[in-house]
């Protein structure tokens, strides 16, 4: 392990030197972004059946406690909730 890493540093030695020495030279040409073309689009059109919900009150008795020893019937508004599926 110890030689291959020492093998290693001596070949990354070797090159810094052949290149600032001009032994290598290294020449390129620069790069340059692609171009892209965007077009308008639309957005998903999406279609839903869903339920809807009634929401309401209904009269009904209960059974109300009485300040003395007793109950009375009262009829008071109880809220209500309907459920309905989707067609």
């Amino acid at each position: 392990m110890r030689a291959i890493v020492s093998i290693f540093v001596i070949v990354v030695v070797v090159a810094i030197i052949a290149v600032a020495t001009g032994f290598v030279n290294l020449h390129g040409t620069s790069g340059s972004l692609p171009q892209v073309s965007v077009q308008g689009g639309s957005l998903p059109d999406v279609k839903a059946d869903v339920g809807h919900i009634d929401i309401g009150t209904t009269n009904s008795s209960v059974d109300v406690p009485k300040v003395d020893v007793g109950t009375v019937k009262k009829t008071v508004e109880v809220p209500t909730v309907a459920v309905h599926k989707a067609n």
